[in-house]
């Protein structure tokens, strides 16, 4: 790492509707660094880098590129400056090839481009870089983790020196993230620099030279990260300490409640996903399912909800028979849902907070729907569960795409929770989100578990599982391998079943 700073960033300031989103921000980018922004969701980390990829205009402010002035009007503007941004949401598109995708928008490929040469260039900078994927293969047949690295080779393809990576292991494996961080350090060992944004502390300490720090839209420090702990950046971020270990009440496991028995269903391509599998929850338990993404996790969450078909097999819930249940009929039976999609699947974007709130209300009932729409009640019902459950927007009347993911994800927590349900289905529910959020979330189940509900936690972080789960489940391409109990003495069995060994019920006896 160089002292000579790439890319100053001067009195960064940038308005939305009822929002000052970034407050008159200082940023400094040195060559050959990897310089980490961290801060609670809404702090401002990825307006800031939308302003310098282009994708948003600041209203006040001056961008320095080797100390030389520079406007940057759109993502043309700043590629062409040698900036590249990885989004948290991908922006490819799933028909097309990885070749198609990464020459997309490119001025100097022609009307007839040589597939042969481009296809040969991508998978030169993919072993270069250990970043492997195929370039003839559709989009849509990738993995998450080989979507994204296509996301990174659009980007080297244009030799970009400067690259952006937003929340960049929210959606992979813990090998993924070794083979990524390889080619970050590759990336800035030829004098290129990137900026991590983050909230996954360990990965700040393991990966980044400098760390600087947003609070409420306003840069709060930089520090050097070798100087520095996790405590201390935890503190820095939220302006309080926080506590890192969450302590699970001590509740008693009650009847079963949900019971799946030799469950088979098919994925999107039509193959099948959840092979035979069968497991079961009790009263008051929280299960966690274990697993890498890919292995049928989302397909038995879908099915579980009504969402997806179930081939063969039964789900009984509470005693009651709910395999080909509609979604309407699950709710009504005390069933919710937490999807891992929050944007895509568990908001409707372009409606308010208090529309989203209530959107599961009209198939309840409660005296509310679609034909008896009490905008008063509503009103206040919605102003009492943003304050309840702290939920930061100008109103309810704020279009929810407008909010921050930690506060998205609030609003999902609320509208899945008030009504009540005896099993809670949640799926990655703090992907993405700050160690502030983060810990809303567990503490908020935990009270779940402490009414005696139940919840099935398909999580991908393993430390999650541990610190909330009563027992943990470890599925391999549909099929459960095993049980352990939530402790990390059991993280080598937990690899081995991750990987296909099938160990089986590990729960009573621990060796």
């Amino acid at each position: 790492m160089d002292d000579v700073n790439i890319i100053e960033m001067k009195n960064i300031t940038k308005y939305f509707p009822g929002i000052l989103a970034n407050d008159n921000i200082n940023l400094e980018l040195k060559k050959g660094e990897v310089l980490a922004l961290l801060g609670e969701n809404g702090s401002g980390k990825t307006t800031l880098m939308n302003i310098l990829f282009g994708l948003y205009k600041q209203d006040e402010g001056e961008i320095f590129l080797n100390g030389k002035k520079i406007k940057i009007h759109s993502p043309s503007d700043a590629l062409n400056n040698g900036i590249g941004m990885v989004q948290q949401h991908f922006t490819i598109i799933p028909s097309f090839s990885v070749s198609e995708n990464v020459i997309l928008g490119l001025k100097d490929e022609k009307f007839f481009i040589k597939t042969k040469n481009v296809d040969e260039k991508i998978s030169k900078i993919g072993k270069e870089y250990k970043l492997p994927v195929d370039p003839k293969s559709k989009v849509w047949t990738l993995s998450v983790g080989e979507k994204q690295r296509v996301e990174i080779l659009k980007i080297l393809y244009r030799g970009a020196n400067i690259l952006i990576l937003d929340e960049p292991t929210a959606v992979l494996t813990p090998t993924e993230t070794d083979s990524l961080f390889k080619a970050i350090r590759k990336y800035t060992s030829e004098g290129c620099s990137v900026i991590f944004i983050s909230h996954k502390l360990d990965e700040v300490m393991e990966i980044s030279d400098r760390v600087t720090i947003l609070r409420k839209g306003k840069k709060v420090n930089t520090f050097i990260t070798k100087e520095i702990n996790k405590k201390i950046l935890a503190r820095e971020m939220v302006g309080r300490d926080v506590l890192l270990d969450i302590k699970k009440p001590d509740v008693e496991i009650g009847e079963e409640v949900l019971k799946i028995e030799n469950l088979s269903v098919k994925n999107d391509k039509g193959l099948m996903a959840v092979k035979n599998l069968s497991l079961s929850i009790r009263k008051g338990e929280i299960l966690g399912i274990a697993g890498v993404s890919g292995n049928g996790q989302k397909e038995l969450s879908e099915a579980i909800y009504g969402l997806r078909k179930v081939e063969n097999g039964e789900i009984i819930f509470c005693n009651k028979n709910i395999t080909h249940n509609g979604i309407k009929r699950n709710i009504i039976q005390g069933i919710s849902f937490i999807p891992q999609d929050r944007k895509g699947v568990a908001t409707s974007p372009n409606l308010s907070v208090r529309e989203n709130i209530f959107e599961k209300t009209f198939a309840k009932g409660h005296g509310y729907s679609p034909f008896n729409i009490k905008n008063r009640e509503m009103k206040i019902e919605s102003d009492k569960i943003i304050k309840e459950y702290s939920i930061s927007t100008p109103n309810s009347e704020t279009v929810i795409k407008l909010l921050s993911g930690g506060n998205i994800q609030k609003v999902i927590l609320a509208r899945e929770l008030s009504l009540n349900p005896e099993l809670i289905i949640a799926s990655h529910p703090t992907r993405g989100l700050d160690i502030g959020a983060m810990n809303y979330i567990y503490n908020t189940l935990l009270e779940e578990k402490k009414k005696g509900h139940s919840i099935l936690l398909l999580a991908g972080e393993l430390y999650e599982i541990f610190r909330l789960c009563d027992r943990v489940a470890v599925i391999y391409e549909g099929e459960i391998m095993g049980y352990t109990p939530p402790d990390p003495d059991y993280y080598d069995k937990i690899g081995l079943m991750m990987a296909g060994t099938k160990i089986g019920d590990l729960f009573e006896n621990k060796n």
